[in-house]
């Protein structure tokens, strides 16, 4: 997980800014009226390929995690377990293999 916050962080630093910003200046409305700053994280880490794993790897505890803070908006902290089954996953999470160069014989 590290790994995947580190690339994000360098590549869609300005992505991650608006949406934190956005989701502490409407507690009540966050899911609804920052869900376009949200796509604009997933467009630009989408070619990051540990990030590609984390998402494939862990759909279900991240859709889990996604369907309590819909449930939840006005109280997000009762998603807290969804929030560490998620976190327990990318963690596990290893950056794919890079492809062995064929070799010559």
């Amino acid at each position: 997980m590290q790994a995947a916050l580190e690339v994000t962080a360098r590549y869609c630093s300005r992505e991650l800014e608006q949406y934190g910003q956005c989701v502490a200046a409407k507690p009540q409305s966050w899911q609804r009226d920052c869900h376009h700053l949200k796509m604009s994280i997933a467009q630009c880490t989408s070619s990051h390929p540990i990030i590609r794993q984390i998402r494939q790897d862990c759909a279900e505890p991240f859709e889990a995690f996604e369907l309590c803070l819909r449930q939840n908006e006005a109280a997000v902290s009762n998603c807290s377990e969804h929030v560490r089954r998620f976190l327990q996953c990318a963690e596990r999470v290893q950056a794919p293999a890079e492809p062995n160069p064929i070799q010559a014989k």
